[in-house]
């Protein structure tokens, strides 16, 4: 008689089950799904590829898509995406043609969509967002048919050179448009432009993409930097509360960067001094704010003793040059270092002119043999021009931030300033985490621009679901007064969504199956920490974890 086995196996689930459930909350799979012009009827829907590349982004492991069945092998994917799914279902051509899939449907209105139902779902405040633009650079020349055909025929972005705001010159871009809410720095909106895209030129079109999909709501105030602010944007904003850092080389605000004295600004504390003032640019009438920022100042400060410091070195190489050049007469020894001293930035000779003189013939001359002047050279200090240093410390520490909305009332000069300060936390903490190589930003090594614009947008996707469930998480405790351990073991109310999945490392789902009947599951390894934790997101994440609701 055969005795019949019973069988243990356990997965590995850790973090992933807040991951899936969020995604289940804000109905990933259905939405993508829903999106497409012709769903397939495939054993993997696009929409669950693509639910299986957020949990690979945010598995904090920096494994490549290529390697997905292998990550996915020792997962729980039935709980995690969908029942009757297995690792191999996760191969090359079936991300491969998600990836397609997802770019033809149209990778921002596919995002708009998700993000759209996460601001529903779970109430995010948008009242103000945050609009900024980054550069991603890739290596490889994207000048193959492949790429070619994508742009032409499938109107995917072109990978060239731009401005890069990572500084990397020598690679070919994409630039990618974030809009992320203020208060959560939610992700509201993602494109992804050429790699030539100006900034003047893509905001306006942008602003104006997002409030039609609002589809009659109210638009949100835009707070921008200073890229957004130009006569041609400001009239395309008629009817849009707007706030934005003025440029430097609009000529009136170079002027009162230098004009109001600090003594005379009215302290808001935190370092920070505020003048406001009224004007009209563009035709446009606007409050303009004066803005002083101590720490700001110190910062800038240094930087620009550094600037100076190393500009000392090149004008002395000039300056030495210049002394060792024979002139024909005074005057153009003299005219030599006026130009000289125009050239440089912060420093300027201290020239004296000195006659060159030698004797007519060589050897030794004779008794009373006068020598003649043969040219004119230069000599003395360079010295440091501290008036041009002194004027440009004078502006450092400053600036102006710029809006539409004219009653103080609805918008006070303090909550100005913070909401313009909250710009740059917001929205360049999503860029930070899209660049993030635990986020597999190396996986964007593809050969099809089209493919490269999916997978940023999945990028995009999973930075909205980290988001969402840290924000959850800090909500939950903060209004129940509830605490969980931080990294040195102290309480706290505002756990990083990456802090969450270390207290979730080594939870584990076990398996057991009876003759290949399943016959039990059960989490392993669970806590306190980690059943409240679950217990603030919700009947998804619960479910993922086997936890009754």
């Amino acid at each position: 008689m055969e005795t019949q086995r019973i069988e243990y196996r356990t997965e590995r689930i850790d973090h992933l089950g807040i991951v899936a459930g969020v995604c289940k909350q804000i109905k990933l799979i259905e939405i993508i799904d829903g999106c497409l012009a012709m769903p397939g009827g495939r054993k993997v829907s696009c929409g669950e590829a693509v639910q299986a590349m957020v949990l690979n982004a945010l598995g904090l492991t920096g494994r490549a898509l290529y390697l997905m069945p292998e990550y996915m092998r020792n997962k729980p994917v039935d709980l995690l995406i969908g029942e009757g799914l297995v690792a191999d279902d996760f191969n090359d051509d079936t991300l491969g043609r998600a990836l397609d899939e997802v770019q033809q449907a149209g990778v921002t209105e596919v995002f708009a969509r998700v993000a759209s139902k996460a601001v529903e779902v779970f109430e995010v405040e948008t009242g103000y967002a945050h609009l900024d633009t980054s550069t991603f650079s890739f290596h490889g020349q994207y000048e193959s048919e492949e790429a070619q055909r994508a742009v032409e025929v499938m109107d995917a972005v072109e990978i060239k050179h731009g401005y890069s705001k990572e500084h990397r010159p020598d690679l070919k871009q994409a630039v990618v448009t974030l809009i992320t809410s203020q208060a959560s720095a939610l992700p509201l909106w993602l494109e992804v432009l050429d790699g030539n895209s100006s900034d003047k030129e893509s905001f306006a079109a942008t602003i104006k993409a997002y409030c039609r999909q609002l589809e009659g709501g109210t638009p949100p105030w835009f707070v921008m930097d200073s890229a957004a602010y130009s006569k041609e944007n400001l009239a395309e904003w008629e009817g849009i509360g707007w706030v934005t850092r003025v440029p430097e080389t609009v000529g009136e605000a170079k002027a009162l960067l230098q004009a109001v004295a600090i003594d005379a600004m009215e302290d808001v504390g935190d370092g920070y001094r505020i003048c406001p003032l009224c004007n009209t640019y563009g035709d446009v009438r606007q409050r303009w704010l004066l803005v002083y920022s101590e720490q700001a100042y110190v910062r800038e400060s240094q930087q620009l003793d550094k600037r100076v410091a190393r500009a000392e070195e090149q004008a002395e190489k000039a300056w030495r040059t210049l002394q060792t050049t024979t002139f024909q007469c005074q005057a153009d020894a003299q005219t030599a270092a006026l130009h000289l001293e125009k050239k440089l930035p912060w420093h300027r000779p201290q020239p004296q002119v000195f006659p060159l003189k030698k004797y007519a013939k060589p050897g030794r001359p004779a008794k009373g043999t006068v020598p003649q002047i043969v040219g004119w050279q230069l000599t003395g200090q360079l010295v440091v021009k501290d008036e041009a240093v002194a004027q440009k410390r004078q502006r450092l520490g400053r600036f102006i931030v710029a809006t539409n909305i004219l009653d103080e009332e609805e918008l006070p000069n303090s909550k100005l300033l913070n909401v313009y300060k909250e710009q740059g936390s917001s929205v360049e903490r999503g860029f930070r985490f899209l660049r993030d190589p635990l986020f597999f930003a190396d996986a964007l090594f593809l050969k099809s621009p089209a493919r490269i614009m999916a997978m940023i947008m999945i990028m995009g996707l999973a930075l909205l679901v980290y988001s969402l469930a840290e924000r959850q998480v800090r909500q939950q405790l903060a209004a129940l007064n509830l605490f969980i351990p931080d990294q040195k073991g102290k309480p706290s109310q505002t756990p990083t969504m990456r802090r969450i999945a270390q207290i979730f490392e080594g939870v584990d789902l076990l398996i057991v199956r009876h003759s290949d009947q399943l016959i039990e599951r059960r989490i392993l390894n669970m806590t306190a920490v980690h059943l409240l934790i679950i217990s603030l997101l919700g009947p998804e994440v619960q479910y993922c974890y086997l936890v009754d609701s």
